[in-house]
């Protein structure tokens, strides 16, 4: 399971040595910031130490450390329940996207070291304590853990490399050799020197140069995916690397990606951001919110900025005029770099992270007309291919002068409903709209390239081969009807946008629709109910039939039962819900009863 997981075992020294440079990173910060905390940081670095013999490979560092707590919580709920529940997940999900999306739920990185060890061993003191902690597992869904009196400051993680290993002469993690080869290829941009205990000369065995500080034409592709990985802990390749420098009055380099696949929690609330801060190639801080917008979160990477203190603080730069402004120029860059993608990149970029994007068509009003080329929105077009609304325009045949669209849970709920008759029988082109965000950016956005965005379920409808004649004999009716559905509707009006249905319920132009304002309730906020309109097909029977009763006999009950059958039909054409389903469904059943 583990190796069809895992294509290549090498990433597991890439992973420990990935958390070691975090590790050294947060105790350069920490000491600069906490001038009470008494450490040593005239040599930082990661140690690499190989027992041959006893067939064991150390990865130590000199960082932060780790308290028992954080052990505790760190490594051991990867232990126990990343392990066991980890293969038990995996077992019951054949699908290699499925078992993608939960490597990347529980973390790759510390339990990658189970495909080479039998054993790992971690000793850890956090700096500024007295007390260490050690840990070790087996990784089947146990570990031991207790308390050291003495541990050096910083992590040592042992792994007791698996015997089998040492057959294949290319897997032997024993081998000087085999160390120094992963360490070039995959940890060669590693700010700090990662030492061979061993090594007379104690040089580093990388060459630590700050990636996003070299000029893009003397950086390989294959060095921007490893760095990508190094700073994201995804094991696959970006999709697109975005390499710029600021010049002027505040100075920064910046090395983004965009990843090719969603992380797990895109959509939580407390999901992480991507792109880490320094000054001066000194680490300040993950997930820094200023520098991306949140709809830009899953943008992964480094800005290095020039000018700014080394104590600034999260809320200092929220509101730092410069942060600001590199913000600013990151996120128009990264939009024109989606733009330039090639159709069938960018594809894959919309079907990861779309719903994401459009978020920004909320909040980001300076980019808005950018984002709206970058839409990949379903339509009656095609039942495959997304449109952009540059397509869509194009497409729009003469005497269509608006975009049109509409809401819905689903795309067959969309496609189905009366509201699109009138729409296709015209042979225009209507966008299906079904993520909760889409209810909100509607609303929202009033128009592209100069055409409104029009909803085909709200407002009056002018198609434009109406007859100028308005049908006669239904103004008794309408009335009638307004006043029994009167607790439902606030209106009843004959309908222009309907072929074959009898009715349907339809919004005022600037009326918040039924699936928006259920959104606002659950959010706990406070929404009085929106009446909608009632409209009916003037040239279908059962209108005609409703109008010639009603002029025969006002008062028959049976009109009123006839009345709200048609309001409940119209509502449940729309995927609305009855108010009273066992009242809708006995009329219905009496009606029928009588029909026989």
């Amino acid at each position: 399971m583990v190796h069809s997981i895992y294509s290549n075992k090498d990433i597991f020294l890439r992973e420990l040595i990935s958390n070691a440079s975090d590790a050294l990173d947060k105790l350069r910060l920490e000491s600069l910031v906490n001038k009470e905390l008494e450490v040593d940081t005239s040599d930082l670095h990661i140690q690499l130490e190989i027992d041959k013999e006893q067939r064991t490979l150390t990865v130590r560092d000199n960082g932060i450390g780790m308290s028992h707590d954080d052990v505790v919580s760190l490594i051991g709920t990867i232990a126990k329940s990343g392990t066991a529940e980890l293969l038990k997940q995996l077992r019951e999900s054949p699908e290699q996207q499925e078992r993608a999306e939960l490597i990347g739920q529980f973390g790759v990185g510390f339990y990658s070291t189970f495909m080479v060890a039998d054993k790992v061993t971690l000793v850890s003191r956090r700096a500024g304590q007295s007390q260490g902690t050690r840990w070790e597992s087996a990784g089947e869904g146990t570990y031991e853990i207790e308390s050291l009196d003495e541990a050096p400051q910083g992590t040592a993680v042992t792994l007791h490399l698996k015997p089998e290993d040492s057959e294949d002469k290319l897997f032997d993690y024993s081998a000087e050799w085999k160390v120094r080869e992963i360490v070039k290829k995959y940890s060669d941009f590693i700010a700090w020197p990662i030492r061979l205990s061993g090594d007379d000369s104690d040089a580093p065995l990388n060459s630590m140069k700050a990636l996003w500080a070299r000029p893009r034409s003397e950086v390989a592709a294959e060095e921007y995916n490893e760095f990508y990985k190094h700073v994201s802990h995804d094991w696959t390749d970006p999709l697109e690397t975005v390499h710029m420098k600021g010049e002027g009055t505040f100075e920064y380099e910046a090395l983004l990606f965009i990843p090719a696949r969603a992380p797990f929690d895109l959509f939580m609330r407390d999901g992480h951001r991507g792109v880490q801060l320094y000054v001066k190639r000194v680490f300040i801080m993950d997930d820094c919110e200023a520098l991306t917008p949140r709809y830009l979160r899953f943008v992964k990477g480094v800005v290095d900025a020039h000018d700014l203190s080394l104590n600034i603080s999260r809320e200092i730069l929220q509101q730092d005029r410069q942060i600001k402004a590199v913000q600013r120029r990151l996120v128009k860059k990264v939009l024109a770099t989606l733009k330039e993608m090639p159709a069938e990149r960018y594809t894959t970029f919309w079907t990861e992270f779309g719903r994401a994007l459009k978020e920004g068509l909320l909040d980001d009003t300076e980019n808005r007309e950018a984002l709206l080329d970058l839409l990949r929105l379903p339509s009656t077009h095609s039942a495959d291919e997304p449109t952009s609304l540059r397509a869509y325009v194009e497409r729009m045949p003469e005497g269509q002068k608006d975009i049109y669209y509409m809401t819905g849970e689903t795309r067959a709920m969309v496609e189905n409903s009366p509201h699109l008759e009138a729409f296709l029988a015209k042979g225009y082109e209507v966008l299906i709209l079904t993520d909760p965000v889409d209810e909100v950016w509607a609303e929202q956005v009033t128009e592209y390239d100069g055409r409104s965005l029009q909803s085909v379920a709200k407002g009056q409808v002018d198609l434009g081969s109406e007859a100028a004649d308005k049908p006669e004999g239904f103004d008794e009716l309408l009335s009638w009807l307004g006043t029994r559905l009167e607790g439902d509707v606030k209106e009843v009006r004959l309908s222009t946008r309907l072929t074959t249905s009898a009715a349907c319920i339809v919004g005022d132009e600037h009326d918040i629709t039924p699936t928006l304002e259920k959104m606002y309730r659950a959010m706990g906020q406070e929404m009085p109910h929106t009446k909608r309109i009632l409209e009916l097909n003037p040239e279908h029977a059962l209108v005609k039939g409703l109008r010639d009763a009603h002029a025969a006999d006002a008062v028959s009950p049976a009109l009123g039962e006839t009345a709200e059958l048609l309001y409940g039909m119209a509502l449940l054409a729309e995927g609305g819900e009855l108010s009273d389903p066992s009242r809708f469904t006995r009329l219905l059943a009496d009606r029928l009863a009588r029909s026989l």
